[in-house]
């Protein structure tokens, strides 16, 4: 009866982790990569934490890896927290387009001077 028991649970936690695993999000960095760092409350000091501050910071370096799921990025002196960091609060960072961006407002457009 044990056995049956522990196949069982065995059996339900790989189903567990086959559902879990559909949503997971796998990232992979190596040293060098730049990226975003996402800032959490948790990690400050209390009332060092602002509402109005950073949520991101970026692009930074990854200097370390530790394992899969956690690297040490070098982040800018004003911040006073950890420089290691989860994979869930590390996204990849890639540079703006170089294409021509233009922006067209109907404020312009009615303000020149030879449009009568």
């Amino acid at each position: 009866m044990l056995s049956d028991v522990r196949q069982q649970i065995i059996t339900s936690n790989a189903k567990y982790k086959e559902d879990v695993d559909k949503h997971r999000r796998q990232c992979r960095f190596s040293v060098g990569d730049l990226v975003w760092v996402r800032l959490r409350r948790e990690r400050f000091a209390p009332s060092t934490y602002s509402n109005l501050a950073r949520r991101k910071i970026g692009p930074v370096p990854i200097i370390a890896k530790i394992n899969d799921n956690a690297y040490t990025v070098t982040l800018p002196p004003d911040c006073m927290t950890s420089p290691t960091f989860n994979v869930s609060d590390i996204w990849p960072y890639s540079p703006p387009d170089d294409g021509v961006i233009t922006i067209i407002s109907s404020e312009s457009s009615s303000s020149d001077p030879g449009g009568d």
